[in-house]
């Protein structure tokens, strides 16, 4: 791919990515051909910012968790009240990160598709 594109896609994915996974997603946009440029951008990433505020205010009803794909964990959360808060708390710390990391795993299993 172009490295105008590459550029493009790391400056606007940059809050939606860990900074250690945007050197190994800059060299696989660098080997992905140019036509794959508009479906790697229009994946449906997570915000991080967004699930942790969906995280802070309903995260005891597990809905943080469904909404990164854990649906088991998001009824075990629900049924629990969020572990009784506690695991509501710890998810607090935990989403950002998280949500980063499923976002690195769609892409990464997107890109080696094409």
């Amino acid at each position: 791919m172009e490295e105008g594109k590459v550029n493009l896609f790391i400056s606007t994915m940059t809050d939606k990515f860990k900074s250690e996974h945007l050197w190994v997603i800059r060299k696989e946009l660098q080997d992905a051909p140019d036509s794959s440029f508009a479906h790697l951008q229009a994946l449906p990433y997570k915000n991080p910012i967004v699930l942790f505020i969906v995280s802070l205010f309903v995260g005891t009803l597990g809905i943080d968790r469904i909404l990164l794909g854990d649906i088991g964990l998001g009824i075990l959360k629900l049924v629990t009240c969020g572990g009784f808060g506690i695991w509501t708390i710890v998810d607090w710390f935990l989403v950002m990160n998280k949500t980063k990391d499923k976002n690195f795993e769609l892409f990464m299993s997107n890109v080696r598709r094409i």
